[in-house]
């Protein structure tokens, strides 16, 4: 995976469009926006994820022979364009929200500064790797504040829509707050935990449940899970778990990491009469893990029931989003360089849905927090050469329901801005941290949250508001647009 050219990852009119501007205008330098309209999940906000794929995507840019061949092969491109291509690599600018970090609806995620061409090319795969990465965290981050401090562990592979969405689904999941995955690739590629237990089938491989689990526990001392309703929980699963613990403990072997795991029935009836028998076994500590089809809804049902489960694996309904099985990102022009004055011209895309407007020009994000608690308040899209001042009054409003105004006092509040420099004149000036890091900073973004907005159904919405002076040239833009459209 980590060495697959992926340069011809791109839907067919880029390259088409490409054509058209080598043949026009390739020189002329763009500004995009990469962002998504609406929250995944019924969420209060999303987490951004994959920006590292993003920048071996970047960093591996180029037209191979073949690539070039096949091209060819297709009949619609030009020689001299071809041509072009066989020297074809990125040399323009990215901004990007750092992996990890909260963020919302409208806001640019990742900004690209470079020839059209070049801008152009990499939308698609920019989306593919930042729509499925942020869907999958965002997704997790759910099913983990639904355990309430419990682990999750990441089971999906074989769910997953293939080995991509297994294996960077399982990297996302961790960074949103998963403790490992079953995912030995993953593992492998990214440095996370990997964790699991074993299947029904290598208990029925033996010639009774007790045998199976005591097998295992020969091999695994130091990581006894025993998945105990192969055949009867209650009767047969849990009472020889027991006895295979008893004998271990016999043995002068320190019992650590052990429990048992449940896969099916009635999970928060199966775990609380799990537990009074291990208990009532002198096994106060063993854990109780549990699978079987979860999501943050049936997780926080058994948590409310009282559900006797301190450890989560979590397969097809996490790694598929399986609710909200697409992110909707997408990738917009918002700004072209004007050669005579050196100044980016705005830029604004129309809609008959309101929503599909566009923010135009060249733009930046700051994030507002409240001083005292560390919590945010708003975030704030300006355009890049505006600057605020923390030690004066803040006035900000909705976009859309203008007499909606919000004034924040001078010394309340904090400023970050959001958007970092990823490439510069095409040479990556940014080092991603490890996945494990990245879980980290996520954990502390997801507390600079007020609990309203981390509800699962009906969530606190946090304002994104554009800055007077980007909402006056939004405004004359779209004025523009009305009278030349009255003309017609």
């Amino acid at each position: 995976m980590s060495t697959l050219n992926l340069t011809l990852l791109t839907d067919l009119y880029e390259l088409t469009m490409m054509q058209g501007y080598f043949e026009s205008h390739s020189s002329e330098v763009v500004i995009f926006d990469a962002f998504y309209r609406k929250n995944p999940c019924g969420n209060g906000y999303a987490i951004a994820a994959g920006l590292d794929q993003v920048i071996d995507y970047i960093k591996n840019l180029h037209f191979s022979e073949e690539d070039i061949s096949y091209l060819k092969g297709l009949g619609i491109f030009h020689d001299e364009f071809l041509d072009y291509l066989k020297n074809f690599h990125f040399e323009g600018d990215i901004y990007a929200i750092p992996e990890g970090s909260i963020v919302f609806p409208y806001e640019p995620l990742l900004k690209v500064i470079a020839p059209i061409m070049q801008a152009q090319l990499v939308e698609t795969a920019i989306l593919t790797i930042l729509n499925h990465q942020s869907l999958i965290a965002t997704k997790a981050a759910r099913v983990v504040r639904a355990a309430r401090g419990d682990g999750i562990m990441e089971f999906g592979l074989r769910r997953a829509q293939g080995p991509d969405a297994g294996v960077y689904g399982a990297r996302a999941a961790v960074i949103a707050g998963c403790i490992g995955t079953s995912n030995v690739l993953a593992g492998q590629l990214f440095d996370i935990p990997v964790k699991g237990t074993h299947a029904h089938s290598w208990i029925m491989s033996f010639p009774d449940e007790y045998t199976a689990f005591k097998k295992y526990s020969e091999m695994y001392p130091n990581a006894c899970t025993l998945l105990v309703d192969t055949y009867d929980t209650l009767r047969s699963g849990v009472p020889n778990a027991i006895r295979v613990f008893r004998e271990m403990k016999e043995a002068g072997i320190e019992l650590k990491n052990y429990g048992i795991r449940l896969d099916s029935g009635d999970l928060a009836y199966m775990s609380k009469k799990a537990r009074r028998l291990l208990d009532d076994a002198g096994f106060t500590d063993a854990i109780i893990s549990a699978s079987s089809d979860l999501d943050e809804y049936l997780i926080d049902s058994l948590k409310t029931q009282g559900a006797a489960i301190t450890s989560w694996g979590v397969g097809t309904n996490m790694i598929t989003s399986k609710d909200c099985p697409a992110f909707g990102g997408v990738y917009k022009l918002a700004a072209v360089l004007d050669d005579k004055t050196g100044e980016f011209i705005p830029k604004i895309k129309l809609s008959e849905n309101t929503e599909k407007i566009t923010n135009p020009g060249n733009k930046k994000l700051l994030r507002i927090y409240d001083k005292e608690s560390g919590k945010i308040r708003a975030d704030l899209i300006c355009l890049e050469d505006e600057t605020f001042d923390e030690s004066e009054d803040m006035i900000i409003f909705d976009p859309l329901e203008t007499w909606k105004k919000t004034k924040i006092k001078a010394g309340t509040y904090t400023l970050r801005e959001m958007l970092v420099p990823v490439f510069l004149k095409g040479e990556c000036v940014y080092t991603s941290p490890s996945v494990m890091e990245i879980r980290d900073y996520c954990t502390k973004e997801k507390d600079t949250l007020w609990e309203e907005t981390k509800r699962f159904a009906n969530p606190h919405e946090v304002y994104v508001d554009l800055s007077d002076k980007l909402f006056k040239i939004k405004s004359e833009l779209l004025e523009q647009m009305g009278r030349e459209a009255l003309s017609l």
